[in-house]
């Protein structure tokens, strides 16, 4: 799939999925938000009401699909239960798959690494990092499991949890535009 999307499921982290959103739009990257449902509302793990850009079926009408990039991305958030509402939605899982497999790169933070991306068929060797506690699953399938803030391996960016969301926003930043943009962006934090 072409573009930058981060997806929204009941239970996410708000400030995973929020910080993140804000330093790719700080970046001038076009992120879109993308509930998992067909209504734009989703609710955070904290109970706050968030409305996406578009509801799943408005991102399947208006998505371009077939061979990416690497700067194309999909992004998880963390957060309990919403890790497990992402990765129960197969629909989603089988678009990551094959995003993936293109050679598009995937972005989870906190439980979402072990959880969401654990659904990969090939992470052995991989560098990632997770939510401490949720490493086994990704240890299981061969990744080597880095106990680090943010951890990028190719196509694969991983964050820690909700501490290590600004740096993980930026390091998708620069990903996509470059460390010369996430620079900027980081200076006019006055990080």
């Amino acid at each position: 799939m072409k573009g930058v999307y981060i997806f929204l499921a009941d239970g996410f982290e708000i400030s995973e999925a929020l910080t993140t959103v804000d330093m790719l739009r700080r970046g001038n990257v076009n992120v879109k938000t993308v509930s998992i449902y067909d209504d734009r509302i989703v609710t955070s793990s904290n109970r706050i009401p968030v409305i996406a850009d578009m509801a799943f079926g408005e991102f399947k009408a208006s998505t371009t699909f077939g061979p990416c990039i690497s700067k194309d991305v999909m992004i998880f958030p963390g957060g309990m239960p919403g890790s497990s509402n992402l990765a129960s939605f197969k629909k989603l899982m089988d678009m990551m798959l094959q995003h993936f497999n293109e050679g598009g790169t995937v972005a989870a933070i906190c439980a979402a690494p072990s959880v969401v991306l654990s659904n990969l068929p090939d992470i052995s060797g991989r560098r990632m990092t997770c939510y401490d506690g949720f490493e086994q699953a990704l240890i299981d399938k061969g990744a080597v499991y880095v106990k680090e803030g943010v951890v990028c391996d190719g196509n694969i960016i991983t964050g820690r949890g909700p501490g290590w969301a600004l740096e993980f926003g930026l390091a998708i930043l620069s990903h996509i535009k470059g460390e010369d943009v996430a620079a900027k962006v980081r200076q006019g934090l006055m990080l």
